[in-house]
């Protein structure tokens, strides 16, 4: 694909919900501002897009509510800013309209804007492939193009008529460079000591659900791993809570909270037990073996059970289309049942071998050692905005 040039400095309009969605919009703008660096970017967004010089409308914050019950009492001024968000859009005319991911949000703007000459583009496809297909078509209708973040994604959109494109997964972009020895260095760990990861996951309600079943796990691998460490990288919201409830376990467990000491624990680690998330793909990155172990509220998942679509959770299976990372979910997450798999990956056993070859397939196919996905994404929006604006001058492009 050509870069395209175009005539003047572009107006972009951004709109981001959540943490991972202001990541991934602060790399795109950085990407674009490096071809365009007078671009304006206005929208919404939080402390990664200000910072490449995002005018955000309102607080992004006000977007982040997770569950039901919490959403319910928000409803109403969600509402208001969806309003607030679409008029402002057509107040503004950028030359093109980036919605990041938070669906709810994002397609209930994008609905507003169709017809009104604005070209939108979605960043994240939704997850048709594992639930609700029909979303597909209903997007089709009123977004101009979708980029994805997995290599089978677009002909899901494709076939319904929505152009999209496959840029890479955002997680091969970050900085996955971890200093071993410097880790071990620091907390004092023996060059011989084999290290274990362990992730109970980022918030409060996956942290108390799994941190009793992680706990008996470590209780009793260390009866045949004595000399090993284990750590504990997690986020600040929820760090206390996590130290709290590691502080007696075996092990000597050392708890990290910030980027690069989760570059360097994960540079150091032998093997890992992980929540779902994308915490997988990242150690798949960093070629450390895992395993996964994950519970939901039992309602949560008996709806899961009735609505997915797939039977992995895991981003290096789905793209491999096999079951290289071992899951144990709901009622298969217990010690008995995720000792036996992660004791092989501590004493070197043949899955470990197995799984960083999967890695290294999987990540590849995820785009890690290509151009960054925040690069293929200028490219696609640089390139929109150029046929749009030929478009309107009457001009035909090749």
């Amino acid at each position: 694909m050509t870069r395209p040039e175009t005539q003047q400095s572009p107006k972009i309009m951004l709109v981001a919900g959540e943490a991972s969605g202001d990541q991934l919009g602060g790399r795109l703008m950085a990407a674009i501002r490096a071809r365009h660096p007078e671009t304006r970017f206005i929208g919404v967004g939080g402390p990664r897009m200000t910072g490449e010089g995002l005018e955000s409308l309102f607080p992004m914050d006000e977007m982040s509510v997770m569950g039901l019950a919490e959403v319910l009492p928000h409803i109403p001024h969600l509402l208001k800013r969806i309003r607030q968000t679409a008029e402002y859009a057509i107040e503004q005319q950028p030359d093109v309209v980036i919605t990041i991911d938070a669906p709810d949000f994002s397609f209930r703007v994008g609905k507003k804007l169709k017809g009104r000459g604005i070209p939108l583009v979605h960043y994240v496809a939704p997850s048709v492939w594992a639930w609700r297909p029909g979303r597909a078509k209903k997007i089709a209708g009123f977004l101009d193009h979708l980029l994805a973040l997995l290599p089978f994604e677009p002909p899901y959109f494709e076939q319904v008529g929505l152009p999209t494109t496959f840029i890479g997964h955002s997680a091969v972009e970050e900085r996955h460079g971890g200093d071993a020895g410097r880790f071990r260095e620091q907390h004092g760990i023996a060059p011989d000591s084999k290290i274990l990861s362990v992730l109970p996951g980022s918030r409060n309600s996956e942290v108390t659900r799994l941190l009793p079943v992680f706990r008996e796990v470590c209780e009793r691998l260390a009866k045949d791993f004595p000399d090993a460490r284990i750590v504990v990288p997690t986020v600040s919201k929820v760090a206390q809570v996590v130290s709290d409830a590691v502080a007696d376990w075996p092990l000597r467990p050392i708890v990290v909270t910030g980027d690069q000491d989760r570059r360097d624990a994960f540079a150091a680690s032998h093997a890992a037990l992980a929540a779902s998330g994308t915490v997988s793909l990242e150690l798949a990155i960093t070629g450390v073996p895992h395993v996964i172990g994950y519970k939901l509220s039992p309602i949560t998942a008996w709806i899961a059970r009735r609505l997915l679509r797939i039977d992995t959770v895991t981003i290096v299976n789905l793209v491999l289309g096999t079951k290289l990372v071992p899951e144990f979910l709901q009622q298969d997450c217990t010690p008995n049942r995720i000792i036996p798999v992660l004791k092989s990956l501590m004493a070197d056993g043949e899955g470990r071998t197995t799984q960083l070859v999967g890695f290294d397939r999987a990540t590849t196919m995820l785009g890690f050692g290509d151009r960054p996905p925040s690069e293929k994404a200028a490219d696609v929006i640089l390139e929109i905005i150029e046929k749009n604006s030929s478009a309107k001058a009457g001009i035909t492009t090749q």
